[in-house]
């Protein structure tokens, strides 16, 4: 058959005639129509299509069809030994269009093997740069030895270039990394839909947030009408009328400033659904981010008794409990977050947001048009804290994202023209509350209690013989080591005491937690030692609290698990020096700063105006370190559109994996799991359960254990207990007493 005759194939279908497969400019066509579709949410329809009509031009060289032509593997594109297909289209833009077909070359060079850097070589491929260069890429697929010129259809090649431009100078990388989910969304989904139409057909299904309204609106009328009639649930109840009332103002960047144990959770939620139901803001999904994932399943449980199925929970604890579940809607949802309501943590989201990757970014394009809720903001990481911060701006200026940033003690983003260095800061933030100052007045229900000297230190036989004067306290440390050595003289007189610590594992730490609310609820004596994971979202109520001296904001969280509901006249909290230093860096920082804001004798240390005297200070010491690997400069738009995508990516990562390692546990059904993972392999399912068992170990004490014999590496990368005497069903994972444990500062 003569080559202008040929019919050019995406993709091949084993063991079926080639009338049965997945024709290029089907293809073509279909995904340039999909990644139109998603793009025109935010007003680049042109731009998607074109990126979706020549991300696989380079499948049209005989080189990819004689390749497609002797395989049936469908993963033809990925496999080792593949044809470059991706790289034509990306010459093909830049000769059609100079210098700004760049935008449109990292799109389609990235769409399999990531967003790359323009300049650098990195170990993740090659630089677009250097791409560019092998020109020969583009002569195989227009001239083929062809006399009669390109086989590609002109419908193809010859789209104009799109008529919108992008209008932000600082939100260019951003921009092309929406375009770029958009066009890798798109590009799955066409090729699901091909391969697997069943799998697209489950997709379909999930209720609007209008729908879900009247079932928030019956689910908060019944709780009201069986809450008791206290102070504090009427505080809550008016919380709850000022959300639903500022639902109606225009989108923005909100704050929602509650003090703990206000019903933040609902009331935000609240917002969210009653915002995104007025016509003209046109929201069409609902983002709950939360900062650890200690909290996030309570969070997923509560929102599902109201919506059902409609809830995404999305983050590495997931359990999956077999093969089946793999196929469902949610397990399919959680690629690309198609659907309304949106359950994860710190980490999967503004990691995302600043990924290269394509599995990564492919859903960036579905937080367009939503409502995202930060809760515990004030938990953000500093070291990343200017490239969020700009990256909420973005969001909301230029993809009508509404934000509402909840937390009881609300940080000092404003712009701080006194400082020395840049900071990104949120200007124009509107508060939610009336008056969060008369609102943290209303819910004072504690008295916090400040040593005269705020240098001297405890020690621990001290601070334990005045924890046993008390039947039910919680007493919170700032290091795991601390944390064990309190809690081993505590257990010695006290059997019934608890310990709480990333030393457990997630399903460890929430069989814990929950016997400890029950044992609250039936007004049983209990004792609790924890490091600081109990201060975001874990619903505890003790009468009385300790806290090692620590930021404003820690104790402040502390504080909220202190006569949560009002059931005394007064909570007692108790700040104590530990005979322990804090971690150097940023703990140590904001403990110093507490301590000086301490020292200042006032009838209300936790006042919302010391914290943004508390926070101003902490980002000033902070200085450059707000952006401490640059990443801002790696994702600044220059005259050429030279962009690091690969390289910023590796620097932000909340959670560095370069400090830390996990390993499996034998805790629980963690055991059994772990023989199932000798046998079967690491398979995705297993994978994902086995989450709930998992322990991450700084990467030094991890290497001394794994050398001493106490974890194997059962599988490449994948490292388990190997002995059940190392994980004690009271402290966690319990290596030798002279390894020290950093704080835990895991946030997924």
């Amino acid at each position: 058959m003569a080559q202008d005759e040929m019919i050019y194939f995406a993709h091949s279908v084993e063991g079926q005639p080639q009338e049965q497969w997945h024709t290029l400019d089907k293809h073509l066509l279909d995904t340039a129509e999909l990644a139109s579709g998603f793009a025109d949410e935010f007003g680049c329809a042109g731009w998607g299509y074109i990126s979706g009509l020549w991300h696989d031009l380079g499948k049209y060289s005989l080189d990819f069809q004689n390749k497609l032509l002797a395989s049936s593997d469908a993963h033809i594109e990925t496999n080792k030994g593949r044809v470059d297909h991706s790289t034509s289209g990306a010459i093909y833009a830049v000769e059609k269009f100079n210098k700004m077909g760049r935008l449109l070359a990292y799109l389609i060079a990235g769409h399999h093997a990531g967003l790359p850097d323009w300049q650098t070589a990195t170990a993740g491929g090659k630089s677009l740069a250097h791409r560019l260069e092998n020109k020969e890429l583009l002569k195989k697929v227009f001239d083929c030895d062809n006399p009669n010129g390109s086989v590609i259809p002109k419908y193809i090649i010859g789209h104009p270039f799109p008529d919108v431009r992008f209008r932000t100078r600082n939100g260019h990388a951003l921009w092309i990394r929406m375009l770029y989910s958009c066009l890798v969304d798109a590009d799955f989904l066409d090729t699901e839909t091909f391969y697997e139409p069943e799998k697209t057909r489950s997709r379909k299904g999930y209720p609007v947030l209008r729908e879900l309204l009247p079932l928030f609106e019956t689910y908060i009328a019944d709780k009201l009408e069986n809450a008791d009639d206290t102070p504090v649930n009427r505080k809550r109840a008016e919380i709850l009328r000022q959300c639903i009332e500022m639902s109606a103002h225009k989108p923005a960047i909100f704050t929602l400033t509650v003090p703990t144990g206000g019903g933040k959770t609902l009331s935000s939620m609240a917002f969210a659904l009653n915002h995104a139901d007025k016509p003209d803001y046109k929201k069409k999904r609902i983002i709950y981010v939360i900062p650890y994932t200690s909290i996030i399943e309570q969070t997923a449980d509560e929102f599902r008794k109201i919506f059902g199925d409609a809830v995404l929970e999305h983050h590495s604890n997931v359990d999956v409990s077999n093969e089946d579940t793999e196929t469902t809607k949610a397990r399919l949802a959680c690629e690309n977050w198609d659907a309304p309501i949106i359950v994860t943590t710190s980490v999967q989201f503004f990691d995302s947001l600043f990924s290269n990757r394509s599995s990564r970014c492919r859903k960036l394009h579905n937080i367009v048009n939503s409502v995202v809720i930060l809760d515990e903001v004030q938990l953000l990481p500093p070291q990343y804290l200017n490239p969020i911060l700009r990256s909420i701006k973005e969001l909301e200026q230029n993809y009508n994202v509404t934000f509402v940033l909840c937390t009881a003690t609300q940080p000092a983003f404003t712009p701080q023209k006194s400082i020395d260095f840049k900071f990104e800061g949120l200007s124009d933030t509107i508060e939610i509350m009336n008056n969060p100052q008369s609102l943290h007045e209303s819910f004072r229900r504690v008295d916090v209690h400040v040593p005269e000297d705020l240098i001297k230190p405890r020690s621990w036989e001290d601070l334990y013989s005045e924890l046993a004067l008390h039947p039910s306290v919680l007493c919170i440390v700032n290091r795991r080591d601390d944390c064990r050595i309190l809690y081993e003289l505590v257990r010695k007189e006290n059997e019934a005491a608890f310990h709480l610590s990333g030393c457990m594992c997630g399903q460890h730490r929430s069989e814990v937690i929950n016997k400890i609310k029950e044992r609250l609820k039936a007004k049983i004596p209990t004792c609790v030692i924890s490091t600081q994971l109990v201060e975001a979202g874990v619903d505890f109520d003790f009468p009385v609290v300790y806290r090692a001296l620590a930021g404003l904001d820690s104790i402040a969280q502390a504080a909220g698990r202190c006569n949560r509901e009002g059931l005394i006249e007064k909570g007692r909290v108790v700040v104590f020096i530990p005979p322990s230093k804090n971690p150097a860096g940023y703990l140590r920082q904001a403990g110093e700063i507490g301590r000086r804001l301490l020292a200042e004798k006032t009838e209300d240390p936790l006042s919302p105006d010391r914290f943004e005297r508390f926070f101003k200070e902490l980002f000033w010491i902070q200085g450059s370190n707000l952006d401490k690997h640059d990443i801002l400069k790696d994702l600044d738009v220059d005259a050429d559109l030279r962009f690091s995508f690969f390289t910023a990516a590796q620097k932000f990562k909340i959670i560095d994996d370069k400090q830390y390692s996990s390993v499996i546990v034998r805790y629980g059904k963690g055991a059994d799991l772990i023989e199932l993972l000798k046998t079967k392999g690491p398979e995705r399912w297993l994978m994902r359960r086995l989450q709930r068992y998992v322990v991450n170990l700084p990467k030094y004490i991890h290497a001394r254990i794994y050398d001493d014999g106490g974890i194997s590496e059962v599988h490449p990368g994948i490292f388990v207990q190997a002995h059940g005497a190392m994980y004690n069903d009271n402290l966690g994972f319990c290596p030798d007493k002279s390894m020290l444990y950093e704080p835990d500062e895991i946030m997924i």
